[in-house]
């Protein structure tokens, strides 16, 4: 699907604030709430639209227990292997990176028993050859 400069606009107005009504996006955008709802509907059916979340504060839970994790893939199984990453409520982030990993996977658990079910979840994803993983002590800036 290609993104013209409305769509790529009404993007990055939805990650600002993706609770933004449709006619205040048509009004910033300069266009009409029948156009704003046509191109979200083709962008959520296109697959670029995934979903719509809630950002917290990193210090709104403190007892949650943030990780991040490299992950190594097989061959060319990227694809596959980012589809299934993004269905696992563990991953709150996923990136594709260079260097040693090919992806980096943001992860959030309550506990570190439900941490442990995480990496077993992914560890088993058809595709991934390793994995390293690091919790996050600490964020200095």
């Amino acid at each position: 699907m290609n993104l013209d400069a409305t769509d790529q606009r009404l993007i990055a107005l939805l990650r600002q604030d993706a609770r933004l009504p449709l006619a205040a996006l048509a009004h910033r955008l300069g266009v009409s709430r029948g156009t704003v709802a046509n191109r979200l509907r083709k962008l959520e059916d296109g697959g670029i639209v995934l979903g719509y979340t809630v950002q917290l504060r990193p210090d709104a839970r403190p007892d949650e227990i943030r990780a991040w994790m490299g992950i190594l893939v097989e061959g060319n199984q990227t694809r596959l292997v980012i589809a299934s990453l993004l269905g696992e409520p563990g991953v709150a982030a996923l990136h594709d990176t260079n260097g040693r990993w090919d992806l980096l996977a943001e992860l959030r658990a309550n506990s570190m028993a439900e941490l442990s079910q995480v990496l077993e979840r992914i560890r088993l994803v058809k595709g991934i050859r390793s994995t390293e993983t690091s919790i996050h002590l600490a964020s200095y800036r």
